[in-house]
């Protein structure tokens, strides 16, 4: 392997470990099971069957991160989540 070859594949594995931010959803007792799977869906463009999974583990663990990107992507889908009343942050 020439150096030229080596230092092109440390970038490339640098360039795809870049930091990604998550939203975190806290379980609440006020909104319903069927109400956070249609707002995951909607919001976060899951799934039925991921927005379920997630629901369960946020009523069973207490939190759970429903998505994971850049913050740009993700900061309006957050507010959005608490504007719904979900109990969500942006880490």
């Amino acid at each position: 392997m020439s150096t030229k070859e080596k230092i092109q594949e440390d970038v490339d594995v640098l360039e795809q470990e870049t930091f990604q931010h998550e939203i975190v959803l806290h379980n609440d007792d006020v909104n319903t099971f069927d109400f956070v799977i249609d707002s995951l869906v909607s919001v976060c463009e899951h799934t039925f069957e991921q927005a379920e999974q997630c629901a369960i583990l946020v009523h069973y663990k207490g939190k759970c991160s429903v998505k994971s990107g850049d913050y740009k992507d993700l900061e309006p889908r957050c507010s959005k989540l608490l504007q719904l009343g979900l109990s969500a942050e942006l880490v």
